[in-house]
């Protein structure tokens, strides 16, 4: 059982920053980690993701050239680094982990860190 914890949310205003963490009590090398968000009324919507072993990134439409993951692999720590910061991006934004490399399913979520940007 993995376990996700996430950290980093707050209050911003638009077109500020904000980094997210997410801490795994222990991942594979072949997982795969992923950013999730979902806003009041709306779909859970993805974010991004990494491959624990290359580091190969992938990222939402809408966060594209705005949002970055990294990894720390001695901490087994994944981050989202947030910057231009709009007011449609509040959501409560969830950690997701998977032991395959590959895949449209999610194991392992994390319980959620809200994400409030004013305008």
């Amino acid at each position: 059982q993995v376990q996700l914890v996430e950290s980093g949310g707050g209050l911003v205003q638009a077109g500020g920053s904000l980094r997210l963490s997410c801490a795994a009590s222990a991942l594979f090398s072949n997982s795969r980690m992923g950013w999730f968000r979902q806003a009041p009324g709306k779909d859970r919507e993805f974010v991004g993701r990494i491959t624990w072993s290359g580091g190969i990134t992938m990222y939402g439409d809408s966060v594209k050239g705005r949002f970055t993951i990294s990894r720390d692999n001695a901490k087994n720590t994944v981050n989202l680094q947030m910057n231009s910061l709009k007011p449609e991006d509040t959501a409560v934004y969830y950690c997701a982990a998977d032991s395959h490399l590959y895949g449209s399913t999610w194991a392992y979520w994390g319980q959620g860190t809200q994400v409030t940007v004013s305008s």
